[in-house]
Formats: structure tokens, C-alpha cells, sequence
């Protein structure tokens, strides 16, 4: 039998004088349709009446005083949260329990705010600056010493080496001559400008000559061959009178023994062994 639009279309009361509610355009009078269409609530279990507000997330529905935050029991009504495996959390709980700290004031880096990331870490934007200048590095170059961050000109002012020939910064594989940084480039000989910094170098009045220039300019000659007495590598000679020569060279001028480590006699120019300077 077809019910009267003036009736509760399930239990066929009469709704005049009756609070009801309707239902793809059926009337049912409250107690019939919680029983049959009420959500039941999250939080409680109990059925979220007709008469009280139904709040609904992802599926789920909620009486108006029972969506709270179920860390800190704040209402949630018409504010921010977040859900975290299907728990519903005010934004500062779950800032509080899952979002990153700053590295460097170890404060909570709030949902929807910019963060940084550094080598695993998180910074606030307004932290994450020169160590130096205090200006904020973004995405621009930066250099880490201490585990403290600088932007590449505040590092370079603060630390790098500066060349000790052209004053300027030494930014990888530099030389280190008499306790200065140099460029590889600036390392060069004094005379001839050829670059030492792959080569053996002899130093003297504190400046880089290579061993050409050296030998040419200052290695002493040889009084018997006359060949220059190279200074690479310490070698070694036999110095007389302001005159040196080759250890292989200092023999006796007549009889051409060797004379290094014996007595010898001189006439003139010529060193002479004791037999041939006695005869």
C-alpha cells in the first residue's frame, strides 16, 4: 500500500505536528530515519542524529563536538589540520610530531612554510644564510666550513689562500713556495718565466729558478772542463783557492790520478799529485 506524502514513508505514521526529515524525496520522521540513514560518528560509535551537525572527511563522519585533534583535544571545526594514518591532528600537533626542525634553531619548520634542505638537513628560509653577511644563500653557490655555511665571496674573504705573485684567490691546486700560496701558472721561473710547478727548481735571495737559468746564471764552472757544476740534486765538488771542480775532474794535471781526498801540490794552474809536483 502506497503511503500518504502526509505519513513516514517506512513506518507509515502520520509526520502532522511531527518533526521529519526527507530522503530522495521520501518523509521519514526522525526516529525512523536515524535508524536507518544515520552516519555513526568516528570518534563515539553513536549515531550522528538528524538533529546534529555531520561532519564527514574522507568518508568518515564525525558529531560537531567529537572532531577534535587526538593529541591535544582542540576543536577542529572550521580550522587547519592534517591527518596522519587516519588520525586527525590540529597543525601544531603535527608539526610537533612529524615535521622537520630547523637545523639551525632546531625550532618547527611549519606545514606550508618554504624550507631549505643541506646535506640531509632542513633550515627555515630566514635561517639558512651567510654565516658571515647574514644574507640568505636560497639556491646560490655555497661553501662549508665547520659545519657552518658561507656564500662564496664571505668564504674566499674569510679563508681561501690568495696568490702570493698576482694577489688573487687560489681556488683549487695551488704551490706552496716559502710558506705562500701561488697559482700553478704564477709559479714560474724568474728569468725565462717557465712554469716550476711540474719541474725541479733551484731557489735562491728567495726566488724560483729553473735549473737552466740557474746553471746558467749562477752554477759555478769547472776549473778543469769548464763545464757548468750543476746545483740540481746538491751536487758535489771540490772548491780551492775561489776555484772548483768536478769530483771526477781533480786530478793530478800530469798524471791524471785522481786527487779527491789526497795531498796535491799546485804550480801555476795546474794541481799536481805529491809525486808529480815532487819530481
Amino acid at each position: 500500500m502506497a503511503s500518504s506524502p502526509s505519513d513516514c514513508h517506512f513506518c507509515l505514521q502520520p509526520l502532522r505536528g511531527r518533526r521529519f526529515a526527507l530522503r530522495e524525496e521520501n518523509a521519514y520522521c526522525v526516529p525512523c530515519y536515524d535508524s536507518l540513514y544515520a552516519n555513526p560518528c568516528q570518534q563515539c560509535k553513536q549515531p550522528i542524529e538528524c538533529s546534529s551537525k555531520d561532519l564527514a572527511y574522507k568518508g568518515r563522519h564525525w558529531h560537531e563536538g567529537c572532531f577534535r585533534c587526538a593529541k591535544c583535544s582542540c576543536s577542529l571545526v572550521e580550522k587547519p589540520f592534517a591527518a596522519k594514518d587516519e588520525v586527525l591532528l590540529c597543525t601544531e600537533c603535527y608539526s610537533d610530531e612529524y615535521s622537520s626542525k630547523c637545523f639551525h634553531c632546531q625550532k618547527t619548520i611549519m606545514p606550508g612554510s618554504r624550507k631549505m634542505e643541506f646535506k640531509g638537513s632542513s633550515w627555515h628560509e630566514s635561517c639558512f644564510v651567510c654565516q658571515y653577511c647574514q644574507q640568505p644563500l636560497g639556491t646560490k653557490p655555497l661553501i662549508t666550513k665547520d659545519n657552518e655555511n658561507y656564500c662564496v665571496p664571505c668564504f674566499e674573504k674569510q679563508f681561501a689562500h690568495h696568490c702570493y705573485a698576482c694577489k688573487k684567490v687560489i681556488t683549487s691546486g695551488g704551490v706552496t713556495y716559502n710558506d705562500q700560496p701561488w697559482h700553478k701558472d704564477c709559479f714560474v721561473c724568474v728569468v725565462c718565466k717557465t712554469q716550476l710547478s711540474r719541474q725541479k727548481f733551484i731557489s735562491k735571495d728567495e726566488h724560483p729558478y729553473c735549473v737552466d737559468c740557474f746553471n746558467k746564471f749562477y752554477a759555478k764552472k769547472c776549473a778543469a772542463c769548464k763545464k757548468t757544476i750543476t746545483a740540481l740534486g746538491g751536487a758535489k765538488y771540490i772548491s780551492f783557492e775561489e776555484r772548483q771542480w768536478h769530483r771526477e775532474c781533480f786530478n793530478c794535471a800530469k798524471c791524471s790520478v785522481s786527487l779527491v781526498g789526497q795531498e796535491f801540490l799546485t804550480r801555476q794552474d795546474d794541481i799536481l799529485c805529491h809525486k808529480c809536483g815532487s819530481a
